[in-house]
């Protein structure tokens, strides 16, 4: 067959040609997209160095703010030298060597590039700087205790739980002093409304360690206050600064009560104050010197005659690698398709094989095509097992019906209520397992239809543990819910109470009296965990990795009307995996079962 085929048509010439116009065009695309990402990324490199200084500037500045002293800066000044790869000095004002990491004896630059002080911090280059100019990590008498820490927490956790309660989501985050800050779910704090009940004024309250530090400042500030036109015997009300605009700085002090022109006046007395407060816990300002990386002239692009060659010679080893890769590709490619061809021709009644080699779209097609015989297959195997199914799950109720019609029509017995009650629950028990047996059928064909919308998984609980409120108490057994937060799920109502309603009912039957059934929903992640824990005589283990097999029992001996027809959990994962979940199963013999479902989450409504 091969050779009828006109050369130029042959799959395998085809694509060495299109290989090398693609080897050819990528080789020039390369050369130019080289000149053009090098000049880009000189460019770059400015602008690089400039964020790596800031970077240096900050983090000399946040040791600074947490210690005293210079003395065991070196360490920090050589990872940031290795880091950046420049040289970084630290000097006192007269030019004294604190930190260098530079050989002894090397040479500053002419100026310093910057000026290291935590009290007087650039607010618009210096990122998180408060507007006094000071650094956000400068705690100083500020500094909780572990004691107020840990009581300060308590308050916040417990302002978040009761705003929880009303609907609002807060998260706390801590500032370097140790104060706890709540903010929204939007990052922001400016909360309209705040509820009554939340509203108890204990967590901006202002912890004996603050009230001492404010106290001072404010003693500190009394001159400065007196010149300014205020009078010192008037309290300032302050307070500590708790909203999100707080967060990552040190607690600045703001007013609690004091009106804006008080304000106003009292604020630049108070920054003068406050650094002189902090300025014994901090280290004294420095001059930062900035070098670079060495002595080397910069790397600058050269399209020069070696350069040129460079280009060429790789442009003719990629071609010379592409046509070899070219020829061996299209080799494999063409075998599995002349086997694809010959297997084709082949009776179907033989169900003829392709081996796949390759894992391309050659292989997918030969897989492809392996899979429509063992797709027969399998529908055949299926449909001989339902029917086999069917007939076992079916005999039983038929038998019986079959049974108390005969001895009636014999005369035998007498049609009183009580068998055609008998009699009414044999169809049930028929209608149940036929209705069964469709759902299973649609899951398995892929035809079951489910309708999505955000579900409240509170609500779905409160509807599966009504439906069976009357069953609970019948058979003596707490059936109960609980929810952790909001979560809401993406699903078919109907549907996942039909699953629910299986767990429940299946809990039920397998928890004795006095017992507990609990439905529960949580989230996790981005999915939701909903939960059926049963009290009850729990599964062996060597039964339960068959629980979700279709007509499976582990008692073999037990009726229906007590073990269900073993289509319920099965039913049960399927509807799951239609949603995209999972369900499992673990139990403790004689301490109950826990059936949990994993589901995608959805956005509340």
């Amino acid at each position: 067959m091969s050779a009828r085929i006109p050369l130029r048509k042959r799959l395998l010439v085809r694509l060495l040609i299109a290989s090398g116009l693609i080897a050819v065009c990528s080789v020039a695309a390369t050369a130019w997209l080289a000149v053009e990402t090098t000049t880009r990324a000189l460019r770059e490199e400015q602008g690089q160095v400039l964020a790596d200084d800031m970077d240096v500037l900050a983090r000399l500045s946040g040791y600074a703010a947490t210690h005293p002293d210079w003395s065991g800066v070196r360490d920090t000044v050589r990872e940031l030298s290795a880091k950046t790869g420049r040289r970084i000095a630290l000097t006192t004002a007269d030019r004294t060597p604190i930190a260098d990491s530079a050989p002894r004896g090397t040479a500053l630059p002419v100026s310093a590039a910057a000026t290291v002080d935590p009290l007087r911090v650039d607010t618009y280059s210096e990122r998180g700087a408060q507007l006094g100019g000071t650094d956000p990590r400068a705690v100083g008498p500020y500094r909780l205790t572990e004691a107020e820490r840990t009581k300060v927490e308590g308050l916040a956790r417990a302002r978040q739980r009761c705003f929880a309660r009303h609907g609002i989501d807060l998260t706390m985050t801590r500032t370097p002093s140790g104060r706890p800050v709540l903010t929204g779910a939007d990052g922001s704090g400016d909360r309209a409304y705040v509820p009554d009940e939340c509203a108890d004024g204990l967590f901006n309250t202002p912890t004996p360690t603050e009230r001492k530090a404010l106290a001072a400042l404010e003693k500190l500030a009394g001159d400065c206050l007196v010149r300014a036109g205020l009078d010192p015997a008037v309290p300032l009300f302050l307070g500590v600064d708790s909203t999100p605009a707080a967060r990552g700085v040190s607690d600045p002090p703001t007013f609690a009560k004091a009106d804006a022109d008080v304000r106003r006046a009292a604020r630049p007395c108070l920054d003068r104050a406050r650094r002189a407060q902090l300025d014994p816990y901090v280290a004294p300002a420095a001059h930062l010197f900035l070098g670079g990386g060495g002595d080397a002239p910069a790397v600058r692009f050269d399209m020069s005659a070696a350069n040129k060659a460079k280009v060429v010679g790789a442009a003719g080893l990629v071609l010379a690698v592409t046509v070899a890769v070219t020829a061996v590709v299209a080799t494999r490619l063409v075998r599995p398709l002349r086997a694809l061809t010959e297997a084709a021709r082949q009776p179907p009644e033989r169900h003829v094989r392709v081996p796949v080699t390759t894992r391309d779209e050659t292989g997918i097609l030969a897989a492809a095509f392996n899979a429509l015989t063992e797709r027969r297959e399998r529908l055949e195997v299926q449909r001989r097992a339902m029917v086999s199914d069917i007939a076992h799950e079916l005999r039983t109720p038929l038998t019986n019906i079959r049974g108390w019609l005969e001895v009636t029509r014999d005369g035998v017995v007498d049609p009183d209520p009580a068998l055609l009650a008998a009699l009414h629950d044999e169809a049930l028990v028929l209608q149940r397992v036929i209705d069964d047996l469709r759902d299973l059928a649609d899951a398995d064909a892929g035809t079951l239809r489910l309708h999505r919308e955000p579900v409240r998984c509170d609500e779905l609980l409160d509807q599966v543990a009504a439906a069976h409120r009357v069953a609970a108490d019948a058979a003596g057994v707490v059936l109960r819910t609980t929810v952790e937060g909001e979560p809401w799920l993406d699903a078919d109502r109907v549907r996942m109470r039909q699953a629910l309603g299986n767990l429940v009912s299946n809990a039920l039957r397998h928890t004795p009296a006095d017992g507990t059934v609990t439905l529960a929903a949580r989230p996790d992640g981005d999915d939701v965990l909903l939960e059926v824990t049963d009290t009850g005589t729990g599964i062996a283990p060597g039964d339960l990795p068959h629980v979700f097999d279709r007509f499976w029992r582990a008692e073999k001996s037990r009726s229906r009307r007590t073990g269900g027809s073993g289509l319920g959990l099965p039913i049960v994962r399927h509807l799951v995996a239609a949603h995209g979940g999972t369900a499992v199963a673990r139990s403790e013999p004689g301490a109950g079962s826990v059936f949990t479902l994993r589901l995608p989450g959805a956005s509340p409504r």
